[in-house]
């Protein structure tokens, strides 16, 4: 007696994929090819249409899309940003919106995390959770260097849904990411794209830039700013903060702030205001300010009476008995990292601690010397 046995793996089956089995024979000779595939088909096309008939033909990519959405749709909010009108005929505390973007809830005391940008120079901002959910919303702290922002709203806690938040090792290009806010004012809007780099550098001011910066061809326009970059598990992997383009929209290419530096950056500010930062203690003249040094380096101004950075012997800007200016120390290098200019050393100390003692390497009369200083605690 001939007789074939189709093995169909039903765990892929309910993930709405076909994986057939071999064939089997109990006799001498295996069932024929053509029998073989005609069995196999009637079986696949009823299998198919099985796994399918739950979810209406949803492909796994396409699941995996709207779940994130669902877990994360009431994480985002809506952001206006106010200005007051002064000196018009208008009653006075009239306000008038000047910008809006995204924001994302960050915990279950109302905190909101978004771009500096979107809420700076503004009068007031008010959160939107739905069209008929507003409130006015306390600016915590700010970090302009991040271009980040926490907000705080006195929300009921049925609103407050706060996101889960990723780590850096799960940033990897090529994975999945989702921009979600509320570009034009559209809000809660989705799209779909993958980290298309990592290390992006892109400009927070004319002096400082923003390092580490996440790349992705999710789409981000304006509006978007705040919002949450998210990977396929629903948790926070960026801030999304800026695009590059020619005209004002898309081009796909946008940037998200990283979410080790949100995780740094934010609880500073909810818990301080500010981001406190290891410091030299000195002031420093600005890049290019003027012509005393036009060499690599960042030239110490100022060492303050009592410092530390005067204990270690740090020296100033001075003048002469004849009032001509004198260049004290230009910092090259601390430790084994090359200082170029203002953005190098500041980027570099936020890597320490305050307390932490480091070697300093500067140019002083065309010869470089080493001293070591102790970091101190600046805001």
């Amino acid at each position: 007696m001939n007789f074939c046995i189709i093995r169909v793996n039903l765990s892929n089956i309910v993930s709405g994929r076909i994986v057939m089995g071999y064939l089997i024979s109990a006799s001498k000779e295996h069932c024929a090819g053509s029998v073989f595939r005609k069995v196999a088909g009637v079986i696949a096309l009823f299998c198919i249409g099985w796994a399918q008939s739950g979810d209406g033909g949803l492909l796994e990519y396409e699941r995996n899309t709207i779940d994130v959405y669902e877990k994360t749709k009431g994480s985002v909010v809506y952001i206006e940003s106010r200005r007051s009108l002064r000196g018009l005929s208008l009653p006075s505390g009239t306000e008038l919106p000047r910008g809006s973007g995204s924001g994302v809830i960050w915990d279950r005391e109302g905190h909101v995390v978004t771009n500096y940008h979107v809420i700076q120079n503004a009068d007031s901002v008010m959160v939107f959770f739905d069209r008929d959910k507003q409130f006015k919303a306390e600016l915590i702290g700010i970090d302009s260097t991040k271009d980040l922002a926490v907000l705080k709203v006195d929300a009921p806690e049925n609103l407050l849904d706060p996101v889960r938040v990723g780590d850096k090792q799960d940033l990897v290009v090529g994975r999945k990411a989702l921009a979600l806010g509320n570009p034009f004012g559209l809000q809660k809007t989705l799209t779909v794209g993958v980290i298309s780099a990592l290390g992006r550098q892109i400009r927070a001011s004319e002096t400082r830039t923003i390092r580490h910066v996440i790349q992705t061809d999710a789409v981000i326009n304006p509006g978007n700013s705040g919002g949450p970059l998210l990977d396929s598990q629903a948790r926070l992997i960026g801030v999304n903060t800026a695009i590059v383009s020619r005209g004002g929209a898309n081009t796909g290419i946008g940037f998200a702030i990283p979410v080790h530096t949100v995780k740094r950056v934010v609880p500073e500010l909810i818990e301080h205001g500010v981001v406190r930062r290891a410091g030299l203690g000195i002031t420093t003249l600005r890049d290019k300010a003027s012509e005393l040094y036009p060499g690599e380096g960042v030239v110490i101004l100022n060492v303050p009476q009592g410092s530390p950075a005067q204990a270690a012997g740090l020296r100033g800007v001075s003048r002469d008995s004849q009032g001509k200016t004198i260049v004290g120390d230009v910092i090259v290098k601390i430790n084994d990292t090359v200082i170029r200019n203002n953005d190098d050393l500041a980027h570099f100390l936020e890597e320490q601690v305050a307390g932490d003692l480091v070697q300093v390497t500067v140019k002083r009369e065309n010869q470089e010397h080493i001293v070591a200083c102790t970091l101190v605690q600046i805001n």
